[in-house]
Formats: structure tokens, sequence, C-alpha cells
């Protein structure tokens, strides 16, 4: 297992080094007509503050890039300025990324972000673990939402109740512990993302009165907060049980080298292909480890390369 990039590391205001992604859809509810109602799709980013492993959600009317873009201003106007970006490799990021007219040929995109100073980095391709710091936070909520809102046949939500309710789920991602809770009673604070972004001790409390299932076919503002205890209640049997760390990749191995023949881990792939492949390049890092390789693969009577983790290909023969 490598050591935590730099930009984990590094003493800087919160959202300078920001982790991000897109999770959803959901519908919801236009406005209301005489046959019914007029329902339209929505979606959510979330950016991850790899300091304080802060979140902050912004609501997305569509996948496009202008959508994204609109969103990342917003974002940038409440936060502030960021100096690096990490996502993974989604259309909606890379169509983003030509449209601001970043350099997304380089390896690692050196061009700014508009005129702030900002860097934005691509993991490789089929490489989610390498953005645990954030895919960890959109994996719990995604699972929760997805449960709450399309599972329970909630009824359809409103532009306004589905914002609301990413403002209550951040103030609940953001009040959680980052560090297990002390028993000195010397030391009854708990440090949380809330804290360090508000510099206050006291969370937001969530309004007084019972909110029952029946709730979400009344008003707006209590169909929320019966969503945001449902949040809550699942967010704290699923994330809690997470908290203590598992270590793993402890045994160091061979790099791989150019010249190595690889198995490829296709999920695509039909019964009986076995999808092998030479190594042309490695990609050690700053320690010397390699855990990105591309790969050339010969499909008919065409040679294409393909950029893979290590965690995707499966060594059979070493290089001459």
């Amino acid at each position: 297992m490598a050591d935590l990039p730099v930009d984990r590391l590094t003493q800087a205001p919160p959202f300078t080094h920001v982790g991000l992604d897109v999770f959803g859809p959901w519908n919801i509810c236009i406005r209301r007509t005489r046959s019914g109602a007029v329902e339209s799709k929505r979606w959510a980013i979330m950016f991850t503050c790899l300091g304080t492993r802060a979140v902050h959600i912004e609501v997305l009317d569509s996948l496009s890039a202008s959508s994204f873009i609109n969103a990342l201003r917003r974002f940038t106007a409440i936060r502030g300025p960021a100096k690096l970006f990490r996502s993974d490799r989604g259309t909606n990021f890379v169509g983003a990324c030509k449209e601001l007219q970043m350099n997304t040929e380089a390896p690692e995109l050196q061009s700014y972000l508009r005129n702030e100073g900002c860097t934005w980095k691509f993991n490789p391709p089929h490489s989610s673990h390498m953005g645990g710091a954030w895919e960890r936070m959109i994996g719990v909520a995604r699972r929760i939402l997805d449960a709450m809102l399309l599972k329970l046949h909630t009824p359809s939500l409103t532009h306004e109740v589905l914002i609301t309710l990413m403002a209550e789920v951040v103030a609940i991602m953001n009040g959680r512990p980052l560090v297990p809770v002390s028993s000195d009673p010397d030391e009854p604070d708990v440090l949380s993302p809330s804290t360090l972004l508000t510099q206050k001790m006291d969370l937001v409390p969530a309004p007084p009165g019972e909110f029952d299932p029946k709730d979400l076919h009344r008003k707006q503002w209590k169909q929320v907060q019966c969503l945001a205890n449902s949040f809550w209640k699942k967010w704290r049997q699923e994330y809690l049980a997470t908290l203590q760390s598992r270590r793993k990749w402890r045994e160091v191995q061979p790099n791989l080298e150019v010249g190595d023949v690889v198995l490829l881990k296709d999920s695509q792939t039909k019964r009986n292909e076995w999808p092998t492949g030479v190594i042309v390049n490695t990609f050690p890092g700053r320690d010397n480890r390699v855990r990105k390789v591309e790969v050339r693969v010969v499909k008919g009577d065409s040679p294409k390369v393909y950029s893979r983790p290590i965690t995707e290909v499966v060594l059979l023969v070493k290089g001459t």
C-alpha cells in the first residue's frame, strides 16, 4: 500500500484539495397537471475535502458539461478557490475539462482551471480504489439515498425538497467523528469535519418534534425532516460500523516490468475469452512502486494500448 498523497497531508484551508464524483439520479416533480405530475431527473455531485474529510453536495439537473461547470462555480463561490481536483474518468468530467480548455492529453493535468491556479488529476481507468477518500463517502450516501428515494416508494419530491434534503445530508455527514471517541471525561468534545469548517463544537440540532413517515404527505419542510431522520438512522447503522481501520497490501511484491505478459481482468469479456497482453510502459510512484501500467493487447489485427492499475492485471510470464 502506498503512502498518502502529499495533498492529503498538506496543511491548507478546507477544500483546497478536493475529490469529487457524481451520483444519482432521482425523479422529482417539476410541476403538477390535471393528469398527474411532470417528473424530471436530478443528480448530485459530492465534493470531498481531502484534508478535513468534509463534504459539500450540489444538485445537477443534467450530466452535461455546462451543468457540471455551474455546480463547480457554485461550489467555489461558497467554499472558495481550490488548488487541486481529483476525479475518475467519467465522461462528464472529461467534457467539462474540454469546455474549460484544460489539457487532457498530459498524464497529469497541468493547465489551470479558468485562471484560479487549480490543477485537475484523473485516476487511471478501472481504479476506483485510488479515490477511496471520496468514493467511500459517496458509496455510503448513495446506498442510503437510493434505499430511501427509490425503494421505499416515497412521493414525488420537488427540487426545493431535494436541495434541502441534500443540505441536511451534508450536515449529518460533516458531523461524523473523525477519530475514535475518547473515554476521557476531560475531553468530551468530538472532532468532526463540521468543527474544522465552522470552528464551532456544537452541531446543527434537529428541529423539535417527532416526524413520522406520514409526514411525507404533509408540508414540505416536514417531508425533508422525515427523510433526513431516515438518512441519519441508516447512516449511523452503516457508517459507524466501518470506523475500524483495516490494513491490506502489507507484503512487498515484485514490480511489474516492461515485457511482462499479463492477463486483463475485464468484466465485459465473454466466456472462454482470455484477454492477454504485454506491458509496454510502467509508472512508478515516489516510492518506486509500480501501481499503473500500459498494456498492449491485440484484438483482431489491430493492437491497442490500455492504461490499467495493477489490481486489474494478473502476471502470467515474466519478461526476459
